[in-house]
């Protein structure tokens, strides 16, 4: 009988383990995605939204491309 409720109480403490490692283990690939997000900008021209390392900053304003730089300071 003893030795019944060695086992019963080891299965236990493994199935508690390994369920704090899993809730642990999403919390850091959330993390890592955080990290890698960028920050999102608003083209001035057409109002389509980029990463900031994409876009064109011409004048104080975010473009999405070239052309649309040109077209909105020429106005």
């Amino acid at each position: 009988m003893s030795r019944l409720l060695f086992l019963l109480a080891v299965i236990v403490v493994v199935f508690l383990l390994l369920r704090a490692y899993r809730r642990k283990a999403p919390r850091q690939q959330d993390a890592a995605a955080e990290a890698e997000a960028e920050e999102m900008v608003r083209c001035a021209k057409c109002g389509v939204h980029l990463p900031k390392s994409e876009s064109i900053l011409a004048g104080g304003n975010f473009y999405c491309s070239d052309a649309h730089r040109r077209e909105h300071t020429s106005k």
